[in-house]
């Protein structure tokens, strides 16, 4: 069993997101390498290295900076989604593969935000 922030059920759901956002954007054209996959792969993996940061800060007001970073890349990363789509680089299964994962990833890093602000995940991290 992992310890730490790998317990943590909003990571997980961001490294998921991250990996799958890494095998998707494998297929962007060749011209994006430093545009759009550049800057979707790093949002992506923005969002779990702030929760993984996040964790190990010792006051709630710290964990929750670090954590609204993680939320803030998630929405870039919806936009990428969308640009993506429009510029006809993924398709529709795809587009829905993220959406699905964005959202999921969502949910669970809100609920542990929530956690924190009620003091539930400070007790016990794995949300």
């Amino acid at each position: 069993m992992e310890y730490g922030f790998q317990r943590v059920i909003a990571w997980q759901k961001a490294h998921e997101f991250v990996l799958l956002v890494y095998k998707i954007s494998k297929h962007f054209p060749e011209d994006e390498r430093f545009g759009l996959t550049s800057q979707l792969r790093r949002a992506a993996v923005s969002i779990e290295a702030n929760i993984a940061e996040g964790y190990r800060k010792i006051g709630k007001a710290d964990k929750l900076r670090f954590l609204n970073i993680a939320q803030g890349s998630l929405e870039e990363c919806r936009d990428y989604r969308i640009l993506a789509k429009d510029l006809n680089y993924i398709s529709d299964e795809e587009y829905e593969q993220l959406r699905l994962s964005i959202l999921m990833t969502s949910k669970f890093l809100n609920a542990y935000c929530n956690g924190i602000i009620n003091n539930n995940a400070m007790k016990n991290d794995t949300i």
